[in-house]
């Protein structure tokens, strides 16, 4: 394993990048993605037509990988699956490390000439050692090497975020949705149908990663299964494993073997040895996001009680309904709270009980203080684990408080907040702007350190699992 392992990481780190077959018709699609790459970057086309294109890129070509000057590291074959057996020829002559095959066509579709071909390319592979990836998968993504799936990916900045992929498309949409919310990818990897590689060897190697903090994974089904949960149990115990799985419904599990030629797995099974292994789960791909957010960002914490501020009354039940859905607490406070909290909370229709009604006193501008004062008494309060403050953009757009300096105070007030309480705090961020703007309020918190979702029951959920995997790692669940 160590052997293997240390293939992964120059495969991951390649220094010399072939592409093979790309042409016009996929808008040059591989060639685009990998000029973002720190390296030397190949193309090989024997087809006459399509070379003025490549070279137009800046994008030297090649009729034959063997023609290629000194050593290739990483190979992405993007030619038919019948062509895919010379190719592969080709990268062992080569001293290739890894090979990402691109064609679909294989076991999945249950064809007799696509199983035969896939067995083929897994034995070539074996035989030589060289690391096959996929069939029918977009391999790996580097981002601080610019090594990319597609030219969305960002790249230049290191991520410490390691994601495990049998889908190519949410591969690549986790590393640019993930940015978005302060979840940098830093490296990646969309495997496909498993022939030669299986996910318990990709879990292994990220396990070991020292960039990658924490592993999210989406799997339709592992091939060894018994090998998959052995390194998701040692994974665990390292650091933060997310799960997504694929295939959860019938419809669901139909699916994924025309997809990946994967075997589903029942649900129950599936749920009871994630929870043994210590893994968090998520069912989308907003979700596994959110909680690898929230694991990020929250400060660790074992308790389950929460002390909820809302903006309003209305807002204080439905958050509290929320929170109590996701099997968490929300408790009375001490009664030294209330005394505190009585000595100034005087608002016409307020309410300072849990949650705490704090909209007035945000739309008054905080001139006496008392948001402050507020959320400092469920710092010390011994009834409360965890503090959760609802900024309402809807709420704050009707006072007019969302472009002026008020905000940026409210904005300060929160970060200054952050860095005091020991215990976990996150901001739901309700949405009531446009994308862009939202956005931009969004950013602003995660550049400081503070994680925001968009609802109360994200928010809920996201905190109850985050909760849950210290508990684990305490040893208490």
């Amino acid at each position: 394993m160590k052997d293997l392992n240390r293939k992964l990481e120059k495969a991951f780190n390649p220094r010399t990048v072939a592409v093979v077959g790309d042409k016009r018709a996929m808008g040059y699609f591989w060639l685009r993605a990998m000029k973002s790459f720190v390296g030397k970057v190949y193309s090989v086309q024997i087809n006459k037509e399509e070379i003025p294109g490549i070279e137009a890129l800046g994008i030297p070509n090649y009729m034959s990988l063997l023609d290629i000057p000194g050593r290739v590291d990483y190979v992405v074959c993007a030619v038919r699956r019948d062509i895919c057996p010379r190719i592969i020829e080709d990268c062992i002559r080569k001293g290739v490390t890894a090979v990402t095959v691109f064609a679909s066509g294989f076991a999945e579709i249950e064809e007799e000439e696509g199983v035969r071909l896939q067995q083929e390319l897994g034995d070539m592979a074996r035989k030589a050692g060289l690391i096959l990836i996929g069939p029918n998968c977009v391999g790996i993504y580097n981002s601080t090497l610019g090594v990319r799936q597609g030219e969305d990916q960002p790249w230049g900045e290191a991520g410490n975020v390691g994601f495990i992929s049998q889908s190519g498309t949410h591969c690549i949409d986790f590393t640019y949705v993930g940015y978005g919310h302060g979840v940098k990818c830093g490296k990646a990897v969309s495997y496909g149908n498993a022939e030669v590689l299986d996910i318990g060897d990709y879990l292994e190697y990220f396990a070991q990663d020292p960039q990658s903090d924490l592993i999210g994974i989406y799997v339709e089904g592992p091939r060894d299964g018994r090998r998959f949960f052995h390194a998701l149990r040692k994974a665990t115990r390292l650091k933060p494993v997310v799960v997504w799985k694929g295939g959860q419904t019938e419809a669901g599990a139909r699916a994924i073997y025309s997809h990946t030629a994967a075997l589903a797995t029942e649900q129950v099974l599936w749920d009871a040895a994630m929870r043994q292994a210590g893994a968090v789960t998520a069912d989308s791909l907003e979700e596994i996001v959110d909680v690898l957010k929230g694991l990020l960002y929250i400060k660790p914490g074992t308790g389950r009680r929460v002390g909820l501020v809302a903006m309003t009354g209305g807002q204080s039940v439905v958050i509290a309904d929320a929170f109590g859905r996701a099997n968490l607490e929300v408790p009375t406070f001490t009664p030294a709270s209330y005394e505190k909290l009585a000595s100034f909370f005087q608002i016409i229709g307020g309410s300072y009980r849990n949650p705490l009604d704090a909209g007035h006193t945000v739309a008054m501008g905080f001139r006496t203080g008392n948001l402050e004062r507020m959320l400092d008494i469920l710092v010390e309060d011994a009834n409360i684990d965890a503090v959760v403050f609802e900024s309402s953009i809807p709420f704050l757009k009707r006072r007019g408080l969302i472009r002026t300096t008020l905000f940026d105070k409210l904005l300060d007030l929160l970060v200054h907040y952050k860095e005091r309480c020991q215990k976990p705090f996150l901001v739901i961020l309700q949405p009531g702007l446009l994308e862009g703007e939202m956005a931009e309020i969004r950013g602003k918190l995660l550049e400081r350190g503070i994680a925001t979702f968009a609802g109360f029951q994200q928010a809920a959920d996201v905190l109850s699992k985050v909760i849950n995997y210290h508990r684990f790692r305490a040893g208490l669940d």
